[in-house]
């Protein structure tokens, strides 16, 4: 329905904005529909007027299509086209700005673009008249609620603050002074249908359909002088929205036929009642008829005065009841205040307005004063509604960026405001964000030239990161905010790296883990290896400290939670945002291996470090690489006795987790292995009591001693004494019978004289210890040739037998020796 009503209206101006379907404000006869330049994205209010608005209404002179009704219509599409141009030809900033000329559109009507605009006067009094009816019969309509950033929804605060009032009122009149005494021109029909409020807050002059010079002068204006006879009429014909509202009307207009200047500052009295007014009406109430407003006029009762407060149900402040409104609505023209006069009065007169006051004119003002300006505004920024510093002073701020002198002084200001304003998070990606990218761009074809005031304005940023994270998403952190935090670890200015490397703790908990790793560490990184600041080393070791779950402030009281690791009582529990297990073991421990300087501040900030790679790093990689860099790190020549202690907590609670674990796997090998039936000895000897083993390595002893010493045996002694006796006297019984051979022969009889022998003895024989050459031990002997053509040589003498009985007890009781005392 809307894109076939908007062929009706087919122009250039359709064809280059995108027009929302719906009017976010009707106003007089306009609707006033927001828009979107196509080609730029600039936004902005597209005024449309239907010419059908007109033909709706029945006429009783013959319809419609009566030629004197075709003549009225043809004269209000000529004001109304009269009133669009005289906007395009006046520049004021108190007026509404023009930014694309009326056209005519294909079915009569009218269509003109200005700068964007949130609501007119008329429609917010009309808003918080129904605010304030819906509040007393306790119902809420869902046109008056807002969403929160949270999601939560509230309802929308509609109450015009004072101070937004006196700024205003204030816009307005230096509105009404250019006109009067620049342009020459009286508005004629000033009301809150014709005052608007952009997006700044601003208040912006419209409505000139019916300006024109006034009588007294001899003003060259295009515009024809205003003639009362016609417009004072209502002609029922029209909807009332065409004519002159006599509600706000002069009576120099409706009793004098006189068109002064000083009719338009009684039109702005009868304004400020109707601002603190219940409801937001006039006071004066001629219900479009100009015998009703002459007979109002025409009592004291109904006449607004000071003496019966001007009509007024509401609150009016004192200033304006005394001395401004006495001297605005009154009956004798000359006795009212001009435009110039007005602004001047004690009204206005405190800081806040004031302050308002020079940030308009701010561009007028010298660098001294805009200096002292900027540092002063600090002060009182607590003091201003939020509505006026969002909306007014946030904006004139941010157009002031562009001035690199000011950059510090402004963007403190800037965060002030959004410390304090409740629409931060939506504010600051909209609106202030885009802004600080053009200051600082970081695409890598631009130019960086060194700029203390650019350098100084980076800080500020840097410095309000809490600001910055708890109102922007992870996804514009990341892509907005990032580039500026990498922005200040590259810069060879020292407070830029470490005000960057600061805000670690503010990002970190957003950023997911590949930004971390791929986008924070990086820089990080190489900072650290190539700075020659303890400062900025010991700055980069907090920040790892950080990337590895820890905290960047590690001065809490050490404490053992006896997980093997010393950790701080202070230290952040691990993120999931932390570095990986392959970053710190291939990439951070090699950069603290490398470091060269032995001073304190560096080996205990490093010293944090190894704290948390303890914690995620594998036990092998502890053992062969941490633990060496902390040996080396802990007898530097510069700690003291404590520093020196806290290395060797580090080392011995990282050697206490390195030993468990390894307890711990062996335990788990040897319980596999003895499921399992593993036989290398281990089995046997177990099953030899601690007595005997005891008794069999002194008695080995004695043997060794006597065979290496050449003494005889001594055989009562060894039976009494020795208990390996009986088993090599029942040995030596077994050779008798058969030829000597060696544990490694095959010989068959040999095995089957083995297999006669005793239990116990055979045991014991079978026990054997697998070399180690680690500990020098002897290895196994093994025989030289293997003589199988010739005959085995008979069994040698009694004696011989018991000489090579006794080197292979020797073996042994080596073997033994060297694993009980290694």
């Amino acid at each position: 329905m809307f894109s076939s009503a908007l062929k009706s209206f087919s122009s250039n101006i359709s064809a280059n904005y995108q027009i929302s379907p719906q009017p976010a404000v009707i106003s007089g006869p306009w609707k006033v529909h927001d828009g979107k330049k196509k080609s730029t994205g600039t936004s902005a209010s597209i005024f449309i007027f239907d010419k059908k608005s007109l033909e709706s209404r029945p006429s009783g002179l013959g319809g419609r299509s009566s030629s004197s009704a075709k003549k009225l219509h043809e004269d209000v599409v000529e004001r109304l086209k009269r009133e669009a141009g005289s906007l395009t030809r006046l520049r004021h900033p108190s007026v509404l700005q023009v930014l694309e000329p009326v056209e005519e559109t294909r079915g009569g009507g009218l269509m003109f673009v200005t700068e964007q605009i949130t609501t007119s006067l008329a429609r917010l009094l009309q808003e918080k008249d129904a605010q304030e009816s819906n509040s007393r019969l306790g119902s809420r309509p869902s046109r008056y609620m807002v969403e929160e950033p949270d999601g939560t929804r509230r309802r929308r605060d509609l109450e015009i603050d004072e101070l937004e009032i006196q700024k205003g009122l204030l816009q307005v009149a230096k509105g009404l002074e250019f006109l009067h005494e620049s342009a020459g021109l009286v508005h004629g029909n000033l009301n809150p249908e014709a005052i608007f409020i952009n997006a700044k807050s601003d208040w912006k002059i419209s409505g000139l359909g019916f300006a024109g010079p006034p009588n007294s002068t001899d003003s060259r204006s295009s515009l024809p002088p205003l003639a009362l006879s016609e417009v004072l009429y209502q002609d029922p014909r029209l909807p009332p929205s065409v004519q002159l509202n006599l509600d706000y009307t002069s009576p120099d207009f409706a009793l004098d036929s006189n068109v002064t200047t000083s009719a338009d500052l009684f039109s702005l009295g009868i304004i400020i009642v109707a601002l603190y007014n219940s409801p937001h009406v006039s006071p004066l109430q001629a219900h479009s008829n100009l015998n009703s407003y002459r007979k109002l006029l025409s009592s004291p009762s109904t006449t607004p005065s000071q003496g019966n407060n001007f009509l007024c149900s509401g609150t009016i402040p004192k200033e304006l009841i005394t001395h401004v409104l006495p001297r605005l609505i009154t009956r004798r023209p000359a006795q009212r205040l001009n435009a110039r006069e007005f602004q001047q009065s004690q009204y206005f007169d405190n800081i806040l307005v004031s302050t308002i006051r020079f940030l308009e004119s701010l561009p007028a003002k010298n660098q001294n004063e805009k200096s002292q300006f900027m540092r002063g505004l600090q002060r009182v920024i607590s003091e201003f509604p939020v509505s006026v510093l969002e909306r007014k002073v946030l904006g004139i701020l941010l157009d002031e960026l562009k001035d690199r002198e000011l950059l510090p002084l402004i963007l403190q200001n800037i965060f002030a405001i959004l410390q304090r304003i409740p629409n931060a998070r939506r504010t600051l990606p909209e609106k202030v964000i885009p802004r600080i990218k053009e200051l600082f761009p970081t695409d890598k074809a631009a130019v960086h030239e060194r700029d203390s005031k650019k350098d100084a304005g980076l800080m500020v940023v840097l410095e309000h990161m809490k600001t910055v994270a708890d109102n922007c998403s992870g996804k514009e952190l990341k892509e907005d905010i990032l580039p500026l935090i990498r922005l200040g670890l590259d810069s060879p200015t020292h407070s830029l790296v470490d005000g960057a490397i600061k805000c670690l703790p503010v990002i970190l908990p957003i950023l997911d883990f590949s930004t971390v790793k791929n986008d924070v560490f990086p820089p990080i990184a190489s900072t650290f290896s190539r700075t020659n600041s303890l400062a900025i080393k010991v700055r980069c070791l907090e920040a790892f400290t950080a990337l590895c779950g820890g905290s960047l402030n590690e001065g809490g009281p050490v404490e053992d939670d006896l997980s093997g690791l010393v950790q701080k009582g202070n230290s952040q529990p691990i993120r999931s945002s932390i570095l990986d297990k392959y970053t710190i073991q291939e990439k951070l421990v090699p950069s603290l291996k490398a470091i060269k300087t032995k001073e304190p501040a560096v080996m205990m900030a490093a010293l944090h470090v190894f704290q948390q790679i303890g914690t995620i790093a594998d036990t092998e990689f502890l053992a062969l690489e941490v633990l060496p860099i902390l040996w080396n790190f802990s007898l530097g020549p510069l700690l003291n006795l404590h520093q020196f202690g806290e290395f060797m907590n580090l080392i011995k609670s990282i050697s206490l987790k390195i030993e468990r674990e390894q307890r711990k796997k062996l335990q788990e090998l040897s319980s596999g292995t003895d499921s399992s039936g593993f036989q290398n000895g281990a089995g046997s000897s177990s099953k030899i009591p601690n007595s005997l083993t005891q008794s069999n390595v002194d008695s080995t002893r004695d043997n060794f001693e006597r065979l290496v010493l050449g003494r005889g045996p001594d055989a009562s002694s060894s039976k009494d004494t020795d208990p390996w006796s009986s088993m090599l006297s029942e040995e030596a019984s077994a050779q008798k019978q058969s030829p000597a051979a060696f544990s490694w022969s095959t010989n068959v009889a040999a095995s089957a004289g083995r297999g006669n022998a005793p239990s116990g003895a055979s045991s014991l024989s079978m026990r054997s210890i697998t070399p180690d050459y680690n500990l020098h031990s002897f290895p196994s002997l093994e025989p030289t040739a293997r003589q199988r053509s010739s005959p085995r040589p008979p069994s040698p003498p009694c004696k011989q037998h018991h000489l090579i009985l006794g080197m292979r007890q020797a073996i042994r009781i080596a073997r033994i020796l060297c694993l009980v005392h290694p």
